[in-house]
């Protein structure tokens, strides 16, 4: 005999592979070598006695369980060929099975020294009663946690790369050795195989296992976030406070950590469990301070009319000196409010970012294997959650900033803009160039809103700034109609009022990178019609004669607007076919 066929007969015997045998069953391939049994069992007392101090002591277990899968994929390497060679493919499942067997032996004994040494289920069970609201023990330190649950990862994670490397190569076989078979046969075959994967004693305890560890990561995870939001705290300076950037450095590091384990279910429940969080308990710490609301100052207060804050005054003067204590405690409340909302918007835009990461991660982990189909639909689900999340930061975001605009701007705004009821524009010659070497209204205005934004420009993100400015611009608008429609106007005072609205268009222009015209598109159509020279003139810009401007204004408002004018007839008004 040649020496490979005297070295192949030698493997064969390992497993009673006899070369000479005509028929295969589950006897001829009894898995009664000794070499996985006695090689874990070396590796398993090496581990236990290795030093604590040693670099990979805390991986000892996953390092442990890796070796021995190691072992089982290099046997079905090396005797894979001879099983082809001897009896044709579609065999390799019955070895694998057998294999399969002392792998579950092996691994029963590595999880529980693993449960023992690592205090794992008493760990759980504590972790369990701390979750508990009627719990008034001492909870554990979650830091206590992370070793552990970095391991537990990791094993599964060598768990799922060895069954899939079974699950490939058992496939590929069957699908050679079945290429002639009936298709009830092949069905038979995959059944077989999904069956003893998914429910060998390795699948099902690494399952129990991951069980607990869900549970201890929605603890450190929630544990974790209670002691950033408790310590959170501000630097002059910054637009955000520390309770952003360290809560979601700790909710992707949980998520990261799920991923790690290469389990979809396992991830999918700390997508979950951090929208959970997410949505509840973090955001529900800003809603709270939000609805403390914006401050006024005590001067905003009493030029509002606020008896209290006229009855802070004049104690504070009939005492000799100003108490400046509760505007300082004013502006405290007034930069909280805003950093508050900042953390909402940030907050908001790291949700889209974790989600976008995610799938991209997943893209990379988890399409190349079979079932991914069904695996990412679980996945986009979760993902769906994580962004309605987004939104209602969005939301959130939305309803501070309508308290802002509703306490700090226009109580202040409206009543500069009805100082425009106190400039007469029923003008002649020499008020108009009066006005014109010193304007009456709107210089001032621009200057007062100038004042006003630029606490808010500094306080808050370009984004939310935005936001803020678009609002302003629509109070504006909205309260400069209502007052336009109060006044009279001579054909001078129509073009005052164009110069106005044009200098107050182009002030807010550059202040917002967002366009301004559609929202003063009725103001400046009503400037248009302010400066006509006679009531018929307007039919030059209406109907056909429009061209490309589109009106906002319905007839009855034009009418309206051209009775604003003190020289024109309201029978010449009527009149007008519009």
């Amino acid at each position: 005999m040649s020496r490979a066929g005297a070295v192949n007969e030698d493997r064969c015997r390992g497993f009673n592979l006899s070369p000479h045998t005509v028929g295969i069953s589950d006897n001829t391939l009894r898995s009664d070598n000794p070499t996985v049994a006695k090689k874990a069992e070396e590796n398993l007392s090496l581990a236990l006695s290795s030093e604590s101090n040693e670099r990979r002591a805390a991986l000892l277990f996953a390092d442990t369980l890796t070796l021995l899968f190691e072992g089982i994929a290099r046997i079905v390497e090396t005797h894979q060929p001879i099983l082809e060679t001897y009896y044709g493919p579609g065999r390799l499942y019955m070895l694998i099975k057998h294999l399969q067997a002392e792998c579950d032996r092996q691994v029963e004994r590595i999880v529980d020294k693993f449960m023992q040494q690592r205090d794992y289920q008493r760990k759980f069970q504590q972790v369990q009663n701390s979750m508990m609201r009627s719990f008034s023990g001492d909870k554990i330190e979650p830091r206590d946690l992370d070793p552990i649950l970095g391991e537990v990862t990791l094993m599964n994670a060598r768990t799922e790369l060895y069954l899939r490397f079974i699950k490939r190569r058992v496939i590929s076989d069957f699908e050679v050795g079945d290429s002639v078979a009936a298709e009830e046969v092949k069905q038979e075959h995959q059944q077989s195989l999904e069956k003893l994967l998914k429910h060998c004693l390795l699948s099902r305890t690494m399952q129990e296992v991951i069980g607990y560890y869900i549970t201890m990561e929605e603890y450190y995870m929630r544990e974790s976030v209670n002691k950033a939001v408790d310590m959170d705290s501000y630097e002059r300076g910054q637009l955000t406070s520390s309770m952003v950037d360290d809560g979601f450095y700790i909710v992707k590091k949980c998520i990261g950590r799920a991923l790690s384990s290469a389990s979809i279910d396992c991830l999918c429940a700390m997508i979950n469990l951090s929208t959970t969080m997410l949505e509840g308990d973090f955001r529900e710490v800003l809603c709270n301070k939000l609805r403390m609301g914006f401050p006024a100052t005590t001067f905003q207060d009493i030029q509002r009319g606020v008896t209290s804050a006229v009855n802070l005054m004049q104690s504070s003067l009939q005492q000799g000196k100003f108490d400046t204590k509760g505007i300082e405690s004013n502006d405290e409340a007034k930069m909280s409010f805003l950093v508050c909302l900042n953390n909402v918007e940030v907050c908001s835009e790291n949700i889209m970012t974790l989600k976008k990461n995610l799938e991209n991660d997943c893209r990379k982990l988890f399409n190349t294997e079979s079932g991914s189909d069904q695996a990412k639909a679980k996945i986009d689900s979760c993902l769906c959650d994580l962004a309605s999340v987004s939104n209602k930061f969005r939301d959130l975001l939305q309803e501070g900033l309508g308290e802002l605009n509703n306490t700090a701007i226009k109580p202040q705004v409206k009543p500069w803009i009805n100082l425009f009821l106190s400039v007469s524009h029923n003008i002649e010659e020499e008020e108009f160039n009066d006005y014109e070497a010193n304007d009456p209204w709107v210089q001032q205005f621009i200057v007062n809103l100038e004042q006003l934004m630029s606490e808010f420009k500094a306080g808050l993100s370009a984004i939310i700034y935005e936001n803020l400015t678009s609002l302003l611009t629509s109070l504006i608008a909205m309260v400069l109609e209502k007052v336009i429609l109060k006044s009279t106007f001579s054909r001078l005072g129509g073009l005052q009022f164009d110069k106005e609205l044009r200098s107050l268009i182009a002030y807010l222009t550059t202040v917002t990178t967002w366009t301004i015209r559609d929202k003063f598109a009725r103001l400046s159509q009503m400037a248009t019609i302010l400066n006509l020279e006679r009531v018929t003139e307007i039919l030059d810009y209406w109907g056909p004669n429009s061209g490309p401007l589109t009106w906002r204004l319905t007839p009855a408002e034009v009418r309206q607007v051209l009775a604003l004018r003190i020289d024109f007839r309201s029978e010449d008004i009527k009149r007008l076919r519009l």
